[in-house]
């Protein structure tokens, strides 16, 4: 499998955290510009953003959650020439689960249907692990 394969995957979901930081950000401008927030306000760390302002916020510190055991995931395949196609098509699997999660938080906010997609990516990535290590032991048995 060639390396942009493997890391096509992970550009995008590097992307979509990006995003997320970038209309995060804009939300927190036009909370204070619109007055919604003081400076003061949020100048200890205090959470007193708008509920929107919130919710972008919750789904860009949700890209440093589950998705960092998928990066480093991927940097071991690519280090132990682990990544196949499975590995791949169960990446962008994962990464769609991501993406649906996103739009979800930072749309209708629905927990049963942010749950749900979290759950399916979070399938994925124990699937994935789970492979990887039946890969590596095989490989040190000689299987």
């Amino acid at each position: 499998m060639s390396i942009t394969a493997i890391l096509l995957p992970v550009y995008v979901l590097v992307g979509l955290t990006f995003v997320l930081l970038f209309l995060m950000g804009s939300k927190r401008v036009a909370s204070l510009k619109g007055g919604e927030v003081k400076m003061g306000d949020i100048a200890l760390g205090e959470r007193n953003w708008p509920k929107r302002a919130l919710q972008f916020q919750n789904a860009y510190h949700n890209q440093f959650e589950v998705p960092v055991l998928f990066y480093v995931l991927v940097v071991l395949a690519l280090i132990t020439r682990k990544a196949d196609m499975l590995f791949v098509v169960m990446s962008w699997m994962f990464v769609a689960s991501r993406l649906v999660h996103a739009a979800i938080h930072t749309t209708s906010n629905k927990v049963s249907w942010r749950f749900q997609a979290f759950v399916v990516g979070v399938l994925i990535l124990i699937a994935m692990w789970v492979i990887f290590a039946f890969r590596v032991a095989g490989a040190e048995a000689g299987i």
